[in-house]
């Protein structure tokens, strides 16, 4: 039998995206099931970012203007190069 290695809260929180889009491979969605049925605190993260889909609702690329497409991206981008260098 394979060992599957517990995430860490801050891959957690990096999965729950592809995780609510039914991205994640089986293996991966298993992984985190098992990290949010012990982890109050990403469990919680999870619930907040459910909330804020159902009360948003979707927004795509198109029905932003440039500058707010831009702008998002910006914060974006620092936040995943903050998280590189966390890691």
């Amino acid at each position: 039998m394979a060992l599957v290695k517990d995430i860490t809260c801050v891959q957690a929180v990096r999965l729950i995206g592809d995780y609510l889009e039914g991205a994640l491979s089986r293996r991966d969605r298993r992984r985190l099931e098992k990290h949010l049925a012990a982890c109050e605190a990403c469990s919680g993260y999870l619930e907040q970012m459910r909330a804020t889909i159902a009360l948003t609702g979707t927004v795509g690329p198109g029905d932003l203007s440039e500058d707010a497409l831009d702008a998002l991206m910006e914060v974006f981008d620092n936040f995943r190069r903050e998280g590189e260098s966390e890691a």
